[in-house]
């Protein structure tokens, strides 16, 4: 009776013993999130299945949040899809990426979890995709401003600017001399582009030239000439009456 006993005691030491490490590492399955930064440098979470819309440039840091024990190896794999084809695998428990391009892209975790002595799977966790939306790109040159003090387009710059990776501007008086060239860091701002001045002076109304060279992230190319008037005298007033 007593024999029967001791066994049963290292039977039920055992299961407690596996049932310990087996618990363990159900309790620490890794919960994935991403940070996405935008151009502006605001940041925002997202938790596994969620999705982001936005424009180029956008950084983002996928983080798998796995545990590790000291008898199991964990590996981690991120699978980038980009419209449903595959452009990047990954092992890295973080990975930082950076969106420069448009299109539907879809980032996925995969975690494993074996025995260091005789790589036996334990455990295998798959998540829902993030997806990250990357706008097309847009820009606009407008034809005139009115930098007159009024706080109503007092300078000149592109808008509707969206999903644009690489720009440069600049202004040009009648007889090509440059006045004020300004880049990517400057645009899609209200206080940001030309004030209409020279060397701290204000230059005189009339005509003026610009020259835009840019690259959207869907590989489109902006290249505009064209000419643009600045009206010190056009208020808000005025174009009521």
């Amino acid at each position: 009776m007593n024999a029967y006993r001791y066994i049963f005691c290292i039977l039920m030491l055992f299961a407690a013993f596996n049932y310990k490490i087996n618990a363990q590492t159900l309790v620490e399955a890794p919960v994935p999130e991403a940070i996405v930064i935008d151009k502006y440098n605001v940041e925002e979470f997202l938790g596994e299945g969620e999705t982001f819309t936005g424009q180029a440039p956008l950084k983002a840091r996928f983080l798998a949040n796995a545990e590790e024990y000291d008898d199991y190896t964990c590996v981690c794999e991120w699978t980038f899809k980009r419209d449903e084809e595959e452009i990047l695998k990954r092992f890295d428990k973080d990975v930082d990426y950076d969106f420069n391009e448009a299109g539907t892209f879809m980032v996925k975790l995969y975690v494993t979890y074996s025995h260091k002595n005789n790589d036996k799977l334990v455990l295998e966790y798959e998540y829902e995709p993030f997806q990250i939306v990357i706008s097309e790109s847009s820009l606009k040159v407008p034809n005139a401003f009115s930098p007159n003090g009024d706080g109503i387009n007092d300078y000149f710059n592109v808008f509707e600017v969206k999903s644009i990776i690489s720009f440069s501007a600049a202004i040009y008086n009648r007889w090509g001399q440059q006045l004020y060239k300004w880049g990517i860091n400057e645009i899609d701002c209200e206080s940001c582009g030309w004030d209409g001045t020279y060397d701290g002076s204000p230059v005189k109304e009339g005509v003026y030239f610009v020259v835009v060279e840019a690259v959207g992230a869907d590989g489109i190319k902006y290249n505009v000439r064209s000419t643009i008037n600045l009206l010190r005298g056009y208020t808000e007033e005025t174009s009521n009456q």
